[in-house]
């Protein structure tokens, strides 16, 4: 079974930082490029950024780029999303998910994680 386990959500006050990590398992976790994603109460689910299966060709949403920063591990099956000067308007549930195309949209990823809560005060 497939498992994408996501971590290091929490308030944050404007300008702070978190770093997201994702952990999987059931998969071979190099094989795949990996994605973050988030989703608003009443928005649809928006790619954040992108990383390929070697960790080259890091990709990000126009509104997140120069502050994430997307890295992955494959000796540790893990993914991760370093946060920085967080906005308002960063407070999302973020996912990760897996799939086998360097892309931020949502219908190229297979397994999705069940989310982790990021919320950035004024």
């Amino acid at each position: 079974e497939v498992q994408l386990v996501e971590s290091g959500g929490g308030l944050v006050q404007a300008g702070g930082s978190l770093r997201l990590s994702c952990t999987a398992s059931g998969l071979t976790f190099g094989a795949y490029a990996m994605g973050w994603f988030r989703q608003s109460p009443g928005k649809e689910r928006e790619g954040v950024s992108c990383i390929s299966w070697s960790g080259g060709s890091p990709y990000y949403a126009g509104s997140v780029k120069g502050r994430f920063t997307i890295t992955r591990d494959n000796a540790k099956n893990t993914l991760y999303l370093q946060m920085n000067s967080l906005k308002p308007e960063d407070t999302a549930m973020y996912y990760c998910a897996a799939g086998r195309t360097i892309s931020l949209r949502v219908n190229d990823y297979n397994y999705w994680g069940q989310g982790t809560q990021v919320t950035v005060s004024s």
